[in-house]
């Protein structure tokens, strides 16, 4: 019984500990209000945004400073998670363990950034060149911009996590290398239908910038998935 309240004790030092951090991340965010905008409105070029909102600049703001000090926070966040777990885990599972949350962090980070530089700016100068009608004039809040640019960047990072949850379905005996060979052609349709749920234009050439690396990403599952997956389901199941 007193393991069960020490480990209870443990977690919510990590859990306060990791408040912590995403306070402290957030305060620093909101300090450099001007670098972390900067970045944020680079996708503009030479266009303007509309406030029309008396509180909306200053509640995108905490928004921003809250998602930056979260990213900021993220590292050490993970890091002591992993130390409180760490203690039960065989020295195997440690291995997986580490390679999961790094693998899973970099893709992350991988689809964020392939965003911003590139879908984020195409989507963008589509969204805003696009009318109806001459006698409707595109003028962009700074919520919408904002919002866009979060949702995309999230989406973006979770699709690139496709390696990662498969090589994790394999670790447990769900999913072999011979299904996901099996499969192609349904899973290329599939991630064309996210991609075009996921960037607002519709365009093909940004579908397919979006398509393209995330069926590459399946096809790297394939290869990095072991051998010994495809004994632990049936070829045929």
């Amino acid at each position: 019984m007193n393991s069960f309240w020490d480990h209870l004790d443990e977690l919510r030092t990590v859990l306060l500990k990791s408040l912590c951090a995403w306070v402290t991340g957030t305060l620093a965010a909101f300090c450099c209000k001007d670098w972390v905008f900067a970045a944020l409105m680079r996708p503009l070029g030479t266009r303007t945004l509309i406030n029309i909102d008396v509180t909306a600049q200053f509640m995108t703001h905490i928004q921003v400073s809250l998602c930056v000090g979260f990213v900021v926070a993220l590292p050490l966040m993970v890091w002591w998670l992993y130390g409180f777990v760490a203690p039960g885990l065989y020295a195997s599972e440690k291995h997986t363990a580490v390679l999961f949350v790094l693998g899973s962090v970099l893709l992350f980070a991988a689809g964020v950034a392939l965003n911003y530089f590139l879908i984020f700016p195409l989507a963008f100068r589509f969204l805003t060149d696009y009318q109806v009608s001459p006698a409707v004039v595109n003028t962009i809040s700074l919520g919408s911009y904002i919002s866009l640019l979060l949702v995309l960047s999230v989406l973006m990072g979770l699709l690139f996590q496709v390696p990662v949850v498969t090589w994790l379905l394999s670790r447990l005996g769900l999913l072999s290398r011979e299904h996901l060979k099996r499969y192609r052609g349904h899973v290329f349709v599939a991630i064309l239908i996210l991609a075009a749920l996921v960037t607002p234009t519709g365009d093909p050439f940004t579908l397919l910038l979006v398509t393209l690396p995330v069926y590459a990403l399946y096809e790297l599952s394939i290869l990095i998935i072991p051998r010994r997956a495809l004994d632990k389901v049936p070829a045929d199941s």
